[in-house]
């Protein structure tokens, strides 16, 4: 046992306010101790694995939210009868192949003379093909009588290229949905044969996918447009050897990515509009600048503006006016972009679930129950009291979130209301351990963020689908570190959000991509199969 376990709980006629205040104190050098032990501890792994040793061993995270999950693979059924895993079922390997070459084998021995013929035993043997396949296009040139030459003309497809579709996808699957580095990949492709130099690699992974990037903006647009919620993250995606930020947003349909400088509540509002960017100042611009605190003489300066289609021209107007304080700026920005949104048909009934960061927060925002929950988590308590309270206040959280999981699915007034009520008990807890309380009591400030899910019982009650989208970032920048050109940044955003829609929508990445290299647009636009799925039902 620690020495500070053993400090024995104080009496009500103890608890003076001065000796609360000194506790609290205690409790805030005592966390801030076993933080920088944790940051001790950080540095001693990376200064290990530097000398060539192993770091400390890290643990798994907990299962808490899939234990909520009364209906999780593995439990019991209702039946009493345990469920399967899903894809465990069996099933003919080899029902659904297709044949491409058959090998008649006769025994090694021979067939006596008065053997008889029974058949066929089949063994299917799955294979790849890998090897070059050159093709020279000879295009007859033939002069007419007049003097015009008449030349054959290439397919479309193979049209400004000498690379076929077939390996410009190739390359393209491999280094956006397999991760692999252009020198690996380069010196893959060398070594199968493929006469290729690091600047044509680099050309056929940027140059030339104006398409691309196109149906990758119509992706957003169609998404916000057919979806009544969206889930929102960002995370750290270098560039140019700085810092930068990627966006997403998303839901069950579609999954887009913007890379920028700034993960600002300006920029994540430049992001929605999906395109071209203005400024207007409307009602709802105004009501956003009051709700902030701004001064109503400066909203009323704002109000002889029009229309403005660029932040440059913006800021000169702003400046025109006098208002050059940096949070003024900043509050008038972000209400000129929330107005011009509106004023293009932007859903103000689209719920915006986000992890709880600030630039998130804007028109109908909810939070992550997961994020919230873990800041409990996250707690260092210092004596046993502080331990078991966490505990309890943990467990009563994870109750009120399982029930919650099945309000979604029957929804009930009377019960809404009883889910209500008891989240307000939870989140007024008055425990044993002051920082608990004061994270409790800045949870319950967000109550109607928390609870949104009472009132749009088709919002999830997390943001695991957003995180899972984009760990691809995260991987990535583990492997490459960042990109180095405006352009490969946006191939990165454009075929990190193509992939992931494919994914949500049952396409295959792969065929998608012949499909557009080969020009046989047998696939529809992505926006339009997004529109597709929502009209049959599935939008989220």
């Amino acid at each position: 046992m620690k020495p500070h376990d053993k400090i024995p709980p104080i009496s009500d006629e103890e608890a003076t306010p001065l000796v609360k205040a000194l506790v609290a104190m205690i409790d805030r050098l005592l966390e801030e101790n076993q933080r920088l032990a944790a940051d001790i501890q950080q540095m001693r792994d990376e200064i290990a694995v530097l000398k060539g040793e192993k770091a400390r061993p890290k643990f798994k995270s907990s299962k808490m939210d899939e234990n909520t999950d009364q209906d999780a693979p593995g439990e019991n059924s209702t039946d009493g009868e345990k469920k399967k895993r899903a894809g465990s079922e069996k099933r003919s390997k080899t029902a659904e192949l297709i044949i491409h070459e058959e090998k008649v084998i006769a025994p090694a021995k021979g067939v006596p003379t008065d053997a008889k013929f029974k058949g066929y035993r089949d063994v299917v043997v799955q294979g790849l093909v890998i090897k070059t396949h050159n093709v020279r296009y000879r295009l007859e040139c033939w002069l007419t009588t007049e003097g015009a030459l008449l030349t054959g003309a290439l397919p479309e497809s193979l049209q400004g290229h000498h690379y076929s579709p077939e390996l410009r996808g190739y390359i393209l699957y491999q280094y956006h949905h397999c991760h692999v580095t252009q020198p690996l990949l380069l010196e893959q492709l060398r070594e199968w044969g493929v006469d290729i130099s690091a600047g044509q690699l680099d050309a056929l992974l940027s140059a030339d996918k104006q398409a691309f990037h196109d149906e990758k903006d119509a992706m957003l647009v169609t998404g916000l447009e057919v979806s009544r919620y969206i889930t929102v993250d960002d995370s750290g995606a270098r560039h140019q050897g700085r810092n930068g930020y990627v966006t997403q947003i998303g839901n069950e349909l579609f999954g887009w990515f913007s890379s920028t400088e700034s993960k600002s509540r300006i920029n994540f509002l430049e992001l929605l509009h999906a395109g071209q960017v203005s400024y207007q100042v409307t009602e709802a611009a105004l009501a956003y600048m009051q709700e902030q605190g701004l001064a109503a003489v400066i909203c009323e300066q704002l109000l002889t503006l029009t229309v403005i289609y660029s932040r440059k021209a913006w800021l000169k107007q702003l400046a025109a006016l006098g208002i050059d304080c940096e949070r003024h700026v900043r509050i008038a920005t972000e209400g000129a972009l929330i107005g011009s949104l509106l004023e293009k048909g932007f859903n103000p009934e689209l719920v915006i679930l986000s992890d709880g960061a600030g630039q998130f927060a804007i028109l109908l925002h909810a939070l992550c129950w997961i994020h919230a929950e873990r800041l409990i988590h996250k707690l260092i308590p210092v004596n046993e009291l502080q331990r078991a309270a966490i505990a309890t206040v943990r467990d009563q959280v994870w109750e009120l979130y399982a029930d919650l999981k099945a309000y979604k699915k029957q929804p009930d007034a009377a019960l809404a209301v009883s889910l209500e009520s008891r989240f307000t008990t939870i989140f007024t807890l008055r425990t044993e351990y002051a920082t608990l309380d004061q994270l409790l009591k800045r949870l319950y400030r967000r109550k109607d963020e928390l609870l949104l899910v009472l009132r749009r019982p088709e919002i999830p009650l997390h943001t695991n689908g957003s995180e899972t989208d984009i760990r691809d970032y995260v991987k990535k920048r583990k492997v490459s570190g960042g990109t180095r050109s405006d352009l490969g940044r946006q191939c990165r955003d454009t075929f990190a959000s193509l992939k992931k829609t494919c994914r949500k929508l049952g396409i295959s990445f792969w065929q998608y991509l012949m499909d557009r290299l080969l020009l046989s647009n047998a696939i529809e636009p992505l926006s339009i199969l997004i529109r597709k799925a929502a009209v049959s039902g599935a939008s989220p």
